[in-house]
């Protein structure tokens, strides 16, 4: 008999850590080789990690919603033979600390360092904010509700810090300096922890009026969420507009779909069209492939495009072309349509969501004409095209102007403007507008 650790995979280049969702095998149980022990999810994707050897999983060590680094021991397994053939982690990071000794700090402006900020105290009665690293250091040091609502916060509107308690308990029960009211508050003795649940309050359950119906937020949304609040707070976020004639690349669709699908095996949608005018278009403002750390301008050689799609849960996915500059018009159909299958059937690998260096989104899917889209970090830039509807329009001709029955298009740019001003912003979004208005109806594919 010999014993084989199964370990956290290596789930992409830049993922240091997954989270266990769910046991599908229990100690004691059977496992074939290859066969799907556990889910795990990454920030965006849910995936399966495989047994690596075929025995009897003997020990779990990790419990479900524990975060796991990479390489580290999930699992070990029992195997008839003598011989281990699974592959032994490589320089384990130490085990993640245990969630409750973490204190999630909220985001803060730049402006002044904590140290410098200067404590707020909390008037009474207004709502207040505590984490819950501070909620366990009360309850483990005495401290009433009462008594937390006169500490002083030096955090985002006032909040109490870890660094707040900890100076408030060194000078607790001392004699407080007339210029520090806040810590005249009695000194308390420290009760036993069961006095705590009796002196603080219970708090108030919250009510919804009207006839409501309360559903929780999945994992995904939970994410979504907190990435696009962050990117409002990371990127300064301006977005503007064009229209342009895709009359040209309709009619060439339309003309070229089945010749396409019989000689490629695959359906060519609007997509991979939009997505080599945004290419050919970045190549000639490569500052819209680019990300911002601190005070420096990261431009992007490589162009990973990411497409936006939506999932049969409601959620939002963006699966990233990698090397899109590197392929043509049948190598981007191939690479959206296998992308996107493999996010509506939920067989994207992590790997598959890394790496982006241009959004693209297609609002006009689902009807929308136009759309302002949140920029996907550390992106600097994302564009949205609308819904292609017939419209009389004015066109140029050599025998003089003239209405006609166009195919029409609104296409948005959402970017940075702390490094992409409107004139460099709107100029990009033009050179899409031309490329798209251009479209060659004789090309070939």
């Amino acid at each position: 008999m010999s014993v084989v650790d199964l370990v956290m995979p290596k789930l992409g280049e830049s993922i240091m850590e997954a989270t266990v969702l769910k046991w599908l095998k229990k100690p004691g149980d059977n496992i074939a080789q290859d066969e799907p022990v556990l889910e795990i999810a990454t920030d965006k994707v849910d995936s399966e990690v495989p047994s690596t050897a075929a025995g009897i999983l003997t020990e779990v060590l990790y419990k479900e919603n524990d975060v796991v680094p990479i390489g580290a021991v999930i699992a070990r397994i029992q195997t008839a033979g003598g011989t281990v053939t699974a592959a032994a982690p490589v320089a384990a990071p130490a085990p993640a600390p245990a969630p409750s000794a973490i204190e999630e700090i909220p985001y803060q402006p730049t402006t002044l360092p904590e140290d410098m900020r200067p404590a707020t105290v909390h008037q009474a009665g207004s709502p207040r904010f505590y984490s819950p690293l501070v909620l366990k250091i009360a309850q483990e040091e005495g401290i009433s509700m009462a008594e937390l609502e006169t500490i002083p916060g030096t955090g985002l509107e006032g909040r109490v810090s870890k660094k707040d308690m900890m100076a408030y308990l060194q000078n607790r029960g001392k004699a407080a300096s007339p210029a520090a009211p806040v810590y005249q508050a009695p000194a308390v003795t420290a009760p036993a922890s069961n006095a705590v649940a009796t002196t603080a309050p219970a708090p108030s359950p919250v009510t919804y009026g009207g006839n409501v119906e309360i559903i929780e937020m999945d994992r995904m949304r939970k994410v979504i969420a907190k990435h696009m609040t962050d990117s409002k707070h990371t990127s300064a976020h301006v977005t503007s507009f064009a229209e342009c004639d895709v009359t040209n690349m309709v009619l060439w669709r339309e003309k070229v779909k089945k010749e396409f699908e019989k000689r490629e095996g695959a359906k060519i949608t609007f997509t991979p069209l939009f997505i080599e005018a945004v290419v050919k278009s970045i190549k000639k403002y490569p500052m819209l492939n680019s990300s911002v750390d601190g005070d420096k301008i990261i431009i992007k050689k490589d162009i990973n495009l990411g497409m936006a799609t939506a999932l049969p849960t409601g959620n939002l996915i963006v699966p990233v072309i990698k090397g899109a500059d590197q392929l043509n018009l049948v190598g981007l159909t191939k690479q959206v349509n296998s992308l996107a299958d493999a996010a509506r059937n939920g067989k994207l690998k992590p790997d598959d969501t890394m790496g982006g260096t241009f959004t693209l989104t297609n609002v006009g899917t689902f009807g929308s004409i136009m759309g302002t889209p949140i920029i996907n970090q550390p992106q600097v830039a994302i564009m949205a095209v609308g819904a292609i509807k017939k419209r009389p329009v004015v066109i140029e001709t050599a025998q003089g102007d003239s209405i006609a029955i166009r195919h029409m298009m609104y296409i948005s740019l959402s970017y940075d403007h702390r490094i992409i001003d409107g004139a460099l912003g709107s100029t990009f979004l033009n050179a899409v507008a031309r490329e798209l208005e251009a479209f060659d109806i004789n090309r070939n594919f």
